[in-house]
């Protein structure tokens, strides 16, 4: 019998029920031998007989559940897009192909994710289609070559700004002189002359403009207007209307000095490209999780065959391979003990500092790591069927999945555009045909003074400058945003998830209580256990030397030592039997403990671990230790709370342990014993249920959870990978950052709306007042300039918010 095996991507499903419903669907059907659906992934794997069911069999069988099949998934990036009007219209035009069922375009990322069936379909089609549209769809390349290219972009546009303030420094200087008031200043009669001011002028013009001549032909050829076009015909009208002016001057015999606007145009373009840069940096903050996620895993696993041990690239072990793990080292893939026992820090996984004891017929994870014993691993899980393959896979996913905002005066643009160019043609023609019949050049005036007053030079600087100066406050304070899109999304958090291990406590163990039998001395029965753990590599007995150690108790000489796995420990100290581990451990070895349980539950209830101490044969006392609570938890999640903020914690231990810390720091909902693929379906859920949900963690077991949640915020002293993953560093490792971030970002968002009515008051005030004729193109470039400035200073006051607590 030919058995094969499927994989099925799936949508429609809403929930674990879902999953299982497919599951119970397709096991019914004849010739099913298997079917695994993973909710998180939303994928189903079959393993079925050909000659007895079909795969348009399974399909049909999905789809009379109500759920619908994707062949393909697959990643592109996007070069050419200038505003989020260009995503939206790719997004658009590939969602209309035959046979694709889903298309999100990530115009922060530039990339766009899609799913499709590959027999109606192709990346191809997909390429052909965007093509025509004017932008280009590449299939997606490797991440370090996508950091590379983003990096070049960077540095492109920096050369470019640089580039144009110097040029325009000149011609600032000129229209500055022109003020009454400014008098005093020294002014140059070189440059004062036209050609002199041209020569300065036209390489910002064409050069460092060209992107936005560029973006307007790319938008007009779309049939759209975005605000390249606005930006392209008002610097190209006070260009070429100062060559003209600088023409009539040489006409009339060079006499005196022509009002010229060379340099309304040119700092119009170099404060646009300022804003275009604040922008290409924040997608360069494009995440470098998926690289160390991968990173994580060995790169060898020693295989044994034939008695024969055999060292081969990770890539080459299959399923049934028998592998040999030496203490220290990386395991390479998911399996199963045959043979050893040991300790095995699984913290990239759970997130917990204790590690796990092991023995034989217990589950290992690829890249978890072996702290003592030999082990023997069947491997049962290799490539990309491993826990960190789908670790990466929801990371890359969730990544690259749709921003909730987009650019407000992106937005705006689609209106205000076509509305500002049509009153510029309508102002021109009521002049030429009306006010002044036959008279070109007096309606050509009020036609450049609407097209530079209404240059979104303000409204192009509204949402990067507040960015800017709030990141840069917010920054100074320990809190790092990775792009002006979190800092905007972060003001509409109303949920906050909170790991435990490592964000609400410290994240390592430490000796936290010391109780000893009646008759016993302290500082003798720790000195004992201290000196007998001493021997232990394990990190539950190095935190007891530490607490031990840090009371000024000296330690003694070890006879004899033997680690016990899965009770504890036995040595002879000063020749005195010393057991140190488990109520087992004490049963087998007659000792006493009943007199005691109560004091055992009562700190296995707040979470502690609790080893029983018997010295030669006698019941001697207690020591526990435990994951201990920040100074400064208790009173952040306050804070957060009085924000109007629902506190949740989220946490992979168990769940007495997760509810005594609760307790601790005053909250009320715990969410415990999840999986890191869990721990993104719990933040999916609460999604769906209309929250906007800030995930905060500091291990790679939470990366998941913080792409997935509308924003993430990573511990700064926790893993990289999670500081990676996460919209916004918590660089203090102090959760009264959570509280700080929101805060920060609700009065970014004010800022930034206080800067767009600024923005567009200048506009609506002076486009009337310019189509009267009533305003010179000198003074709407003041006034357009004044704007920017306006802009400009507002933002600044963010550098000077404080935060009271």
């Amino acid at each position: 019998m030919a058995i094969e095996e499927k994989t099925l991507q799936i949508t429609g499903m809403t929930c674990a029920a879902c999953a299982n419903r497919i599951e119970k669907g397709l096991s019914k059907l004849d010739g099913v031998e298997e079917a695994n659906v993973n909710f998180a992934l939303e994928r189903s794997t079959v393993i079925y007989d050909p000659e007895k069911t079909s795969v348009d069999l399974l399909k049909e069988k999905i789809g009379n559940l109500g759920y619908s099949i994707i062949e393909q998934k697959s990643e592109f990036d996007i070069s050419g897009m200038t505003c989020a009007a260009c995503a939206a219209k790719i997004e658009q035009r590939i969602n209309k192909l035959d046979g694709v069922s889903n298309a999100t375009v990530n115009f922060a990322l530039e990339t766009m994710l899609v799913e499709y069936d590959e027999h109606q379909v192709t990346p191809v089609n997909m390429i052909e289609a965007i093509d025509r549209l004017g932008y280009t769809l590449i299939p997606k390349q490797e991440h370090n070559e996508k950091l590379d290219h983003k990096q070049q972009e960077i540095i492109k546009q920096t050369r470019k700004f640089i580039f144009s303030l110097i040029l325009t420094l000149p011609l600032l200087w000129t229209m500055v002189a022109h003020f009454n008031f400014m008098s005093f200043i020294y002014l140059p009669d070189i440059l004062m002359n036209p050609w002199v001011q041209l020569i300065l002028a036209t390489p910002i013009q064409f050069y460092v403009g060209g992107q936005f001549y560029k973006g307007a032909y790319l938008s007009l050829k779309n049939k759209s207007a975005n605000m390249d076009v606005l930006v392209a015909l008002g610097t190209s009208a006070a260009y070429f209307y100062s060559i003209y002016l600088g023409l009539e001057w040489v006409k009339a015999g060079s006499i005196g000095m022509p009002e010229l606007y060379f340099e309304a145009s040119a700092v119009i373009i170099t404060l646009i490209v300022l804003g275009k840069l604040f922008e290409v940096r924040a997608k360069g903050k494009t995440s470098r999780a998926i690289q160390k996620l991968l990173g994580l895993q060995a790169k060898t696993a020693r295989i044994i065959k034939n008695d024969i041990e055999t060292e081969v690239p990770i890539e080459e072990v299959v399923t049934g391979d028998t592998i040999i793990v030496r203490p220290g080292e990386k395991i390479p893939v998911d399996g199963e003990i045959i043979d050893g026992h040991s300790a095995i820090d699984e913290s990239m996984l759970t997130g917990e500092s204790i590690p796990v004891d092991k023995v034989i017929g217990d589950a290992v994870i690829g890249a978890t790591i072996n702290k003592n014993g030999v082990l023997k691993i069947k491997a049962t899980k290799v490539g990309k069927d491993s826990a960190l393959a789908q670790i990466v896979k929801v990371v890359e996913e969730a990544q690259g999945s749709k921003a909730d905002i987009q650019r407000l005066a992106d937005k705006i643009s689609g209106i205000f555009v076509p509305v500002v160019v049509a009153i510029a043609i309508c102002t021109l023609l009521i002049w030429y045909f009306i006010v002044t019949p036959g008279d070109f050049r007096s309606a050509l005036i009020p036609m450049i003074s609407i097209l530079v007053i209404a240059c979104p030079c303000a409204l192009g600087l509204a949402t990067p400058t507040s960015i800017m100066a709030g990141s840069g406050r917010a920054a100074e304070m320990g809190l790092l945003f990775k792009g002006g899109e979190h800092l905007e999304n972060t003001q509409s958090v109303d949920t906050i998830i909170l790991d435990k291990t490592g964000t609400v406590t410290k994240g390592e163990p430490a000796l936290t209580d010391v109780s000893i039998a009646e008759g016993m001395s302290e500082v003798e029965i720790l000195q004992l256990v201290a000196s007998a753990e001493n021997q232990s590599e394990h990190p539950l007995a190095q935190a007891i030397v530490k607490g031990v150690k840090d009371k000024g108790i000296a330690l003694l000489e070890v006879n004899e030592f033997q680690a016990i796995p899965g009770y504890g420990i036995r040595a002879f100290v000063s020749d005195k039997e010393v057991l140190v581990g488990t109520r087992r451990l004490m049963v087998e070895n007659d000792v006493q403990i009943e007199e005691v349980e109560m004091i055992m539950n009562a700190l296995e209830n707040e979470g502690k671990t609790a080893m029983l101490i018997a010295v030669n044969g006698k019941y001697a006392g207690i020591v526990a230790v435990a994951d201990t609570v920040k100074e400064t938890s208790k009173e952040a999640i306050a804070r957060m709370q009085s924000l109007g903020l629902e506190v949740i914690m989220l946490t992979g231990d168990n769940k007495r342990t997760a509810e005594a810390v609760a307790r601790q720091v005053g909250l009320t909902k715990v969410i415990a014993e999840v999986l890191p693929k869990q721990k993104s379906e719990k933040v999916k859920k609460l999604q769906e249920q209309g929250k906007k949900v800030a995930m905060v963690g500091d291990g790679i077991n939470d990366a998941p959870a913080l792409a997935t949640a509308d924003i993430g915020m990573a511990v700064g002293t926790g893993t990289d990978i999670a500081i990676e993953a996460a919209d916004i560093t918590l660089m203090r490792g102090d959760l009264n950052s959570v509280a700080d971030a929101i805060v920060m970002s609700r009065k970014t968002m004010r800022n930034i709306k206080q800067n767009l009515f600024f923005a567009f008051f200048y506009n609506t005030v002076g486009i009337p007042i310019a189509a009267l004729g009533l305003l010179a193109p000198w003074v709407a470039g003041a006034a357009m300039a004044f704007s920017s400035v306006s802009v400009v200073l507002n933002a600044l006051r963010l550098q000077k918010v404080t935060l009271t607590k």
